[in-house]
């Protein structure tokens, strides 16, 4: 297995086959482990990189989380790309990791070619957000299925990460955390955005906010599904996968 060191602790990271890289990024309380079935579609077209941010899967654990959890994350995959020293990667980040995947090209754009940002709700947290988690993931614990995947994800210590994400996302709402380090509108590298208007996790109205981020930046282009749940990289797998792979292919104007 491999590491690589952030701030004295170790993070994992795999990488998988050859040609142009592109780093897939986990949602929160998940990790790499959740695109295991879905690499199929992606791996004779590129070189896979995963990673388990710190806190998650097989990286080592923390006593809390940052507050600005999102922002430290995409630092993370700078720092792993400085590791590799791989060239301009692609981003695929799912979930809480559209965002990481965000900050990492806000932070250092020149270190990415395109950025995926699947299953992401929006530039701004909705009213409620914190409330809404803390039921959301009570409802999860008490599902069988639900805590099956975190301790497919995390391990035994499943309960304990989950419960400490659940702080760090709380606290968006509760302490009035930043999301982005700059204004995501001026991200630098082209974004596409996928979601699903049947995905029960996205609280925005992700239709207009996706409009409303395509004319503020042009290099922001989006893809709505009419169907699929959350996250729709994995429950629409081949759809998705196709769309991201004409988008990561298609020359830059």
């Amino acid at each position: 297995m491999s590491y690589f060191n952030y701030r004295g602790k170790k993070v994992f990271y795999e990488e998988i086959g050859s040609g142009e890289p592109c780093i897939f990024l986990h949602g929160n309380t998940a990790s790499s482990k959740m695109f295991q079935f879905i690499l199929p579609l992606y791996q004779d077209e590129m070189k896979i990189i995963l990673i388990d941010f710190l806190g998650n899967g097989k990286s080592d654990r923390v006593s809390s989380f940052p507050d600005e959890l999102w922002i430290d994350q995409g630092h993370q995959i700078v720092e792993l790309c400085k590791h590799l020293d791989c060239g301009k990667a692609n981003l695929i980040g799912t979930s809480g990791g559209a965002y990481a995947a965000i900050n990492a090209a806000l932070e250092m754009p020149e270190l990415f070619h395109k950025v995926v940002a699947d299953s992401f709700d929006g530039s701004t947290l909705p009213e409620g957000f914190g409330d809404g988690i803390i039921r959301e993931r009570q409802r999860a614990k008490e599902d069988e299925q639900a805590r099956g995947f975190y301790e497919w994800c995390q391990g035994e210590d499943w309960e304990t990460v989950v419960d400490l994400d659940t702080e760090a996302l709380v606290n968006y709402e509760k302490k009035k955390v930043r999301i982005f380090r700059a204004p995501m509108e001026t991200i630098q590298v082209p974004l596409l955005i996928t979601v699903s208007r049947e995905d029960e996790m996205l609280a925005n109205d992700m239709a207009a906010e996706c409009r409303r981020l395509h004319e503020a930046n042009p290099d922001i282009s989006y893809q709505i599904f009419d169907t699929g749940g959350h996250p729709l990289i994995a429950a629409r797998a081949e759809e998705t996968a196709k769309v991201i792979k004409e988008f990561l292919e298609k020359q830059s104007s």
